[in-house]
């Protein structure tokens, strides 16, 4: 069944039924156009969120960036960071996919209905002017039939009228004759019209009308499949992220099953343990044995050493809670001079005079005042010393090694950077085409400086550890300094550079230490790694691999690019973290 044989006479119907059909479409590229909308608006508002809430999220030196609980809430924000953007990708998909090209098809499928409508219209036109022309045949036919019948008439009249002439009776007749003849005419006229009129009219209702309700009907029903297509593309476009979707939440669900508990309390423990002892008990602090009243004949007895009005334990008191209301008694300074212990019921002592009692209180009060503003500064950060004598002994231990580790490798990249340059100074020289040997000079003096100054770092911070009771366990390097006549200078057993034979006194500071590296257990590996490539290992504290090669993981990247590996005999060095694969334990 189509439209040109069963709704031939409905012509408003379909030009209608049509329209709102394109109007479909319309409202539907509207809709969806407002659904990306707010999927674009919900996915700036997510990363708005995770950014919000991620802002420390390049601070490595924030003491919870360690914590499980911390890294898996950074993870979180991350996965949402990602579930955002696949919000924006459907967004992104819906407007391409559905908007764009609907948007594209709406505008041709109006060209295409505009012109099946002007063709049914000229059709229109076409039989409306047939009909016009077959009506004024017709009334024209009419018109002169009418005519010569009263011609007719008023010929039979003038033959019978006796008073007429044989001339008025002809020419009556002639007129009659002449009237007859133009009817006849109109008459053929108004035939062939009609003929031609039904002939059109045939044509309009069976072959040009059908055709072009046939071609809207086609028409409609192709907007009809494409609309369907963006239907089920509406639906598509939201499972193709759902993988990816789902990933993200498997990620969240990972990063809330990755919380270790335990773990995080050890790390607290490693950040903030002091290294400090415990308090030991306070003594008895005896003030009355410090007074000898001459007045009374009663004495308190003798004391039996010198009078310590804060006790000896002062230093060692540590409050759980920096907040004090008070000052206890405890906290008084001591005496510069303590009087001397005076035999029972004997005199009293000179610096005391004759009111011993009085003497104390001023004593006390010239103490106290100093004290109070003391005490509020403790309230406020203590300033940050180059060797952190400002943090608890364990944590300026670790600081120390920290530090130790990252002068240690800023001073090996110096030397490698040394020896290129003496090696490219050196082929200069034989093959001076290549380059000016006398450019690399003040190259070549800027890094001896640098290695100097490296040095003398670190000799200060392990210095420092030592003090700390901590052991520099950092790699010793020695280098190929050049100089500018392209000598080698003699170097220290540490890789310094000695005068002659003028001993260098910072070896005697890390000898004491050695004996224990070469006693100290062997670090337990926190991985495994997989050599992706060659590495000669030809600077000093490396270590050669080959390609496929699998050694144990002894210290992680440290952000410098380099990674401490251990063979199965025992070597350790350094190697490049690019050029292996690494698997951490768990």
């Amino acid at each position: 069944m189509d439209w040109g044989t069963e709704l031939w006479d409905r012509c408003d119907v379909i030009e209608k039924h049509t329209h709102a059909g394109l109007e479909l479409v319309e409202k539907y590229v509207k809709f969806v156009k407002e659904r990306t909308e707010i999927e674009q608006n919900y996915a700036k508002q997510l990363r708005n969120l995770s950014k919000k809430f991620n802002l420390k999220r390049n601070s490595k030196d924030e003491p919870d960036s360690r914590l499980t609980s911390y890294q898996s809430f950074m993870d979180i924000l991350n996965e949402m960071n990602d579930y955002a953007g696949q919000r924006e990708l459907v967004a992104e998909n819906m407007l391409m996919n559905i908007c764009a090209d609907l948007t594209k098809y709406l505008q041709e499928l109006k060209q295409e209905r505009k012109s099946y409508l002007m063709e049914a219209k000229k059709a229109q036109q076409a039989l409306e002017s047939t009909n016009k022309q077959l009506e004024s045949s017709k009334k024209r036919f009419e018109r002169e039939w009418r005519e010569a019948e009263r011609a007719a008439q008023n010929a039979d009249k003038t033959d019978q009228d006796i008073n007429a002439t044989k001339a008025d009776v002809e020419k009556a007749k002639q007129q009659a004759h002449m009237r007859a003849h133009v009817a006849e005419e109109c008459k053929n006229d108004y035939a062939a019209q009609l003929q031609r009129f039904n002939k059109e009219q045939k044509q309009f209702y069976f072959t040009d009308m059908p055709l072009i309700f046939n071609k809207m009907q086609e028409l409609d029903e192709r907007r009809m499949r494409k609309l369907a297509q963006g239907y089920i593309l509406f639906s598509d476009t939201e499972k193709q992220v759902m993988p990816i979707i789902g990933k993200c939440l498997d990620g969240i669900t990972k990063a809330g099953t990755n919380v270790n508990e335990k773990n995080d309390t050890l790390v607290v423990i490693e950040q903030n343990k002091s290294g400090f002892e415990r308090p030991g008990d306070v003594e008895f602090e005896d003030y009355s044995q410090g007074i000898n009243r001459a007045s009374s004949d009663s004495s308190l007895g003798t004391p039996k050493g010198s009078i310590d009005l804060l006790g000896k334990n002062r230093s060692k008191n540590f409050w759980l809670f920096s907040k004090k209301s008070k000052l206890s008694p405890s906290t008084l300074p001591p005496f510069s001079n303590p009087p001397a212990p005076s035999p029972v019921n004997g005199p009293p002592s000179p610096k005391f005079g004759r009111d011993t009692l009085s003497y104390c209180l001023k004593e006390i009060n010239k103490t106290v005042k100093p004290r109070i503003s003391s005490f509020r500064t403790l309230r406020r950060s203590p300033a940050v010393t180059e060797d952190f004598t400002h943090l608890p002994p364990e944590q300026r231990r670790k600081r120390l090694h920290e530090k130790l580790e990252e002068t240690s490798r800023r001073l090996q990249k110096e030397i490698d950077q040394s020896e290129a340059l003496g090696k490219m100074k050196g082929v200069y020289e034989k093959n001076p085409e290549l380059g000016d040997a006398t450019s690399l000079v003040p190259q070549i003096n800027q890094t001896n400086l640098n290695i100097e100054r490296l040095r003398m770092e670190q000799s200060k911070y392990e210095t420092w550890l030592a003090e700390a009771g901590g052991r520099g366990d950092t790699p010793r390097y020695k280098s190929h300094s050049f100089s500018n006549n392209d000598t080698h200078e003699p170097l220290s057993p540490d890789g310094a550079h000695s005068d002659g034979g003028t001993p260098d006194t910072s070896h005697a500071i890390y000898a004491e230490f050695d004996d224990d590296f070469e006693d100290e257990e062997l670090a337990a590996p926190i991985g495994n790694c997989t050599a992706l490539y060659n590495f000669p290992g030809a600077s000093e504290g490396t270590i050669a691999m080959q390609e496929g090669e699998v050694l144990a993981v002894v210290e992680e990247d440290k952000g410098d690019g380099w990674t401490r590996v251990r063979r199965s005999n025992g070597d350790e060095g350094y190697i490049p973290t690019s050029y292996v694969s690494i698997s951490l334990h768990k």
